[in-house]
């Protein structure tokens, strides 16, 4: 689950409240080349507005169209309320013929928005930072709310979708100077949720950042106060060990997915042994300590440090090796009947 499906599911109950038709989509079994994964959620408004996305572009146009269509049937015919099935894709023969330049295929539920008690309800629970796993029932329409584990995957049989929703991504900043401003900044574009303690008053002051939220108090205080999660990263950017040192030993001893501090191969050294010598550290703990922070890719300016920080964050997110290619272009797809 992507944050961006969390802001899907917002944006629908919001248009549902202000009295539109919606219809949910979501991606349940893709093929070859296909840029968004199982479990992506889409949805469609009564007059064609869209948030999300279940191919990167490819099929929205038909889809929408589709999907227009089938709201005018249903506000006709109250027996379509419920969710259906619908494939796109092309062989590699046919997307050369259409002059395509990519092949796969798109398996997609497509299902009316009618109750909205469990979108609150969902939100509410993510909002929370629970993990939650919705059930759909194809043949009734009917969603139920589970707990759900971490790791756990979106299933599909053919009768029943689970999908698992959580909690949205979360950076702590130590530090308001400019270099934190830049990865504020970079974070937000990538849809985290933006927290920056500093209680340097002086640098604090200059905080200006829509959507980023001060977090009053010392560094240690933050991040306990916090309770870091698998979804929270935590990067201290104030280069003084004194706030530094502070927040990094209770982000060590946390559920933080990433933990980065800035400074230099000698004073990463110098700052290992000093938090094992000093506060009994643990090594499995300092082994977790990403320092120098950033991936190494020359960078010099502020900006260009900023992008070596969130990269490798999202690197450990997504579980990446370094080196690993990027994904290829989505696929480029047309609608035909569901497989059997």
């Amino acid at each position: 689950m992507e944050s961006l499906d969390l802001r899907v599911l917002a944006d629908a109950l919001q248009w549902r409240q202000a009295g539109h038709a919606v219809t949910l989509v979501t991606v349940v079994e893709t093929w070859g080349s296909a840029p968004r994964p199982p479990g992506a959620l889409l949805a469609v408004r009564d007059d064609g507005a869209v948030s999300g996305s279940v191919s990167g572009g490819c099929v929205e146009d038909d889809l929408i169209a589709q999907t227009k269509a089938a709201l005018q049937t249903r506000a006709a015919s109250p027996e379509h309320e419920r969710p259906s099935m619908l494939a796109y894709g092309v062989s590699k023969e046919e997307a050369a013929r259409f002059g395509l330049p990519c092949g796969g295929t798109l398996r997609l539920v497509r299902e009316p928005l009618l109750d909205t008690t469990w979108v609150q309800q969902l939100l509410d629970r993510t909002a929370r930072h629970e993990l939650v796993a919705r059930q759909l029932t194809l043949s009734s329409g009917a969603v139920t709310l589970h707990d759900a584990t971490r790791g756990q995957a979106m299933q599909f049989d053919g009768s029943v979708l689970t999908t698992v929703f959580g909690p949205k991504w979360r950076l702590l900043l130590i530090g308001a100077g400019q270099l934190s401003q830049a990865v504020a900044q970079m974070a937000q574009m990538l849809d985290f949720e933006v927290l920056v303690c500093d209680p340097r008053d002086e640098y604090a002051a200059t905080l200006r950042m829509d959507g980023v939220t001060r977090v009053q108090g010392m560094p240690d205080d933050a991040v306990r106060a916090l309770v870091p999660d698998a979804h929270t990263a935590i990067v201290a950017l104030t280069h003084d060990p004194k706030l530094d040192d502070m927040a990094l030993l209770e982000a060590l001893g946390s559920d933080a997915f990433y933990v980065g501090v800035l400074g230099s191969r000698r004073n990463q050294q110098a700052r290992k042994q000093r938090l094992a010598e000093h506060f009994d550290v643990p090594p499995e703990a300092l082994a977790r300590l990403h320092g120098p922070v950033g991936l190494s890719i020359g960078a010099k300016t502020p900006a260009e440090i900023a992008v070596s920080i969130v990269a490798q964050i999202v690197q450990v997110k997504n579980a990446a090796p370094q080196g690993q290619p990027v994904m290829e272009s989505g696929a480029c797809l047309v609608a035909h009947n569901p497989p059997s």
